[in-house]
């Protein structure tokens, strides 16, 4: 977790980052709400992205200039238990394409790409293997991987997906304690969770990243818990389906999701390669492959 010193100089301002319009709401046929934000030139071709572990619609921002320079809509949701999407008593995430597909349905996008950053990975394999006629690509922005394809898990993982398995009120609860930290601090209390200098992070990133933190959770704690203690077993996802094209994007330098797994990965996908970036973090992964992500062909 990241601390601020008190040492400090007193820190620039940060950026104001608010919502240009509400998300649009769909209701599922089980009748839940799943909330989503649009970024880009409305008739831009569509695209999905989802957000990490937490995270919410919030961080699709992050992906704003590149959307207008490639004429893309990106399609943020939230996750079941996240930001303003209702929770999802037992979901898995084998079943994560019914929460995409009334999304696509409600956007009018026919088909579109998928990319995922950190703990949306799954969710975005998930969705190409069981809504592949959807589905036209998937990028997979320092991408969480399965936890048998790496011994080195960082043990703060290790930490979130022991409490959300065994005592998931107590990582409720301390996810509530983060958020309200959070709320009073520097952006570099949550950015410092994603990147090796949280002061080298620009200042509009860095304050999207912590407005994608307090979205998160600003009715529920649900969609981080059970995230986190679904992610630490057996994901369910017949890897061999995937047969759309994948491409991995992953940082040398990721802390948070060794680059060891996604080694492993691409070697279990059919169509996919792994394109790493020399010297990036977590966050600075997605920083640095959102244009490229954006400018594949459609």
């Amino acid at each position: 977790m990241a601390t601020t010193d008190s040492a400090r100089p007193e820190p620039t301002p940060e950026p104001r980052v608010s919502e240009r319009r509400a998300p649009s709401v769909v209701r599922t046929d089980d009748g839940r709400r799943i909330a989503y934000a649009t970024y880009g030139p409305p008739t831009g071709d569509p695209l999905v992205f989802l957000h990490g572990t937490p995270g919410s619609r919030r961080l699709g921002a992050l992906l704003e200039p590149s959307a207008r320079a490639n004429d893309v809509r990106v399609i943020a949701p939230d996750r079941p238990g996240y930001g303003r999407s209702s929770p999802k008593p037992g979901r898995t995430i084998a079943d994560a394409a019914a929460s995409v597909r009334p999304v696509l349905d409600d956007a009018g996008a026919e088909r579109a790409p998928l990319v995922a950053f950190s703990g949306g990975a799954p969710y975005a394999l998930s969705t190409a293997a069981t809504l592949d006629e959807r589905v036209t690509g998937v990028d997979l922005l320092a991408g969480a991987t399965p936890p048998s394809f790496t011994e080195d898990a960082p043990a703060v993982q290790r930490l979130l997906t022991g409490l959300a398995s065994a005592t998931p009120s107590v990582l409720g609860a301390l996810f509530r304690g983060q958020a309200w930290v959070a709320g009073r601090a520097d952006p570099s209390f949550v950015v410092g969770q994603y990147a090796a200098d949280a002061d080298a992070v620009p200042a509009d990133a860095a304050a999207t990243v912590k407005a994608d933190f307090l979205a998160a959770f600003e009715r529920h704690r649900s969609g981080a818990v059970t995230e986190f203690r679904v992610a630490g077993g057996d994901w369910g996802i017949d890897l061999g389906a995937v047969d759309v094209p994948v491409r991995l994007w992953h940082g040398t330098a990721d802390a948070n999701v060794p680059i060891a797994g996604a080694r492993r990965l691409v070697e279990a996908l059919p169509t996919a390669d792994l394109r790493t970036l020399d010297g990036a973090d977590h966050l600075g992964t997605l920083l640095r492959a959102a244009p490229e992500a954006l400018a594949r062909p459609r």
